[in-house]
């Protein structure tokens, strides 16, 4: 069976190759649905919303003052990784992490993200309708959705999120089941990105919850949840994987796109994606999550792919498939500019 899902991997990736559409201008709901709904394949959008107000208005002190005194949840952690399978030191257990979250002004946010308070990474990542709730001063600087995107998917979004965040914080790899439209207003974002055909290469695992909350020095540590949770999610770093400890990893074969200040990504339903981010004043993006389609094959396929990896006896599972008749890829540690 593995020897089956390696040459699904594989013949993925020979047919489609590496190449990334780019747009120079918004595609037409047609051209879009074509070229990329429908294939379920990422491109740049070049011109998207450059007649939004918020691609000049969007200064530090502009969103200070728009923003005034209204709380805004921040996200917190010690190493800039917030929702991601974390290594606990103390307990030498393997937890999904998730951030200590802290409500204060926009002001305060950019104190602490600038002096590091604590030795912290701080990121306003709140999702599901982030800017409609927290961030309603600024929704007159933008459009409520991506017109073209809006046609051809025959909906709204479902949820509109602002994003402000520095190098400090990384996005761990994992997946969403929505198409999804990424404006990056300031600043650049790095998506390395992997087909959903790809998940046999993802280890993805079922961890443990635990959440960051100040000890007793002020400094974030992880406490096991409680009640207890369990939270699906992909251990590997695709910067420096651990081919021991992960060896299916080495058929994987990543897209890196870096998304420009000004730039769009579509990243489709269920692409696996590990982000990064750069920028001297703050990276700034919003995102439109459309809800994918559940009629077509993509969502029972995913299913099927997650039913089949959980059947490979453990034994072969934590072990190289070296032995199989298909090459391994070449694996070279990505690099990225930062």
């Amino acid at each position: 069976m593995e020897e089956a899902l390696v040459a699904f991997v594989k013949e993925y990736q020979e047919i489609n190759g590496s190449a990334v559409l780019t747009f120079d201008q918004p595609p037409t709901p047609l051209e879009f649905m074509r070229a990329c709904v429908h294939p379920n394949r990422p491109a740049i959008i070049k011109g998207a919303f450059d007649h939004w107000p918020a691609r000049t208005l969007w200064t530090n002190g502009y969103l200070c003052s728009a923003m005034g005194e209204s709380l805004v949840t921040v996200a917190a952690t010690p190493n800039g990784y917030a929702d991601a399978v974390t290594l606990d030191k103390t307990t030498n257990k393997e937890y999904f992490a998730m951030p200590f979250e802290q409500s204060m002004s926009f002001e305060q946010f950019l104190s602490y993200s600038k002096t590091k308070e604590n030795n912290n990474a701080y990121y306003i990542s709140l999702q599901n309708g982030s800017l409609s709730t927290e961030f309603s001063a600024l929704e007159k600087d933008i459009e409520p959705d991506i017109p073209w995107c809006s046609e051809a998917l025959g909906k709204s979004p479902d949820a509109v999120n602002f994003w402000f965040g520095t190098s400090d914080s990384i996005t761990s790899l994992h997946k969403d089941p929505y198409e999804n439209c990424y404006a990056v207003i300031r600043g650049q974002k790095t998506f390395v990105l992997f087909p959903p055909s790809e998940y046999y290469c993802m280890h993805e695992s079922v961890y443990p919850g635990a959440t960051y909350a100040p000890n007793a020095t002020g400094q974030l540590s992880l406490i096991p949840n409680d009640p207890p949770t369990e939270t699906p999610w992909i251990p590997v770093d695709p910067l420096t994987p651990d081919l021991d400890r992960f060896p299916r990893f080495q058929y994987a074969q990543a897209l890196v796109i870096t998304v420009n200040e000004g730039d769009m990504l579509y990243l489709p339903a269920f692409w696996f994606h590990h982000v990064l981010q750069h920028g001297d004043q703050g990276v700034i993006a919003v995102n439109y999550w459309y809800d994918m389609e559940y009629t077509n094959t993509l969502y029972p396929t995913m299913g099927l792919l997650r039913g089949l990896v959980a059947e490979i006896p453990k034994k072969e599972r934590h072990s190289s498939i070296t032995d199989t008749n298909i090459e391994p890829n070449t694996f070279t540690v990505l690099k990225i500019n930062q």
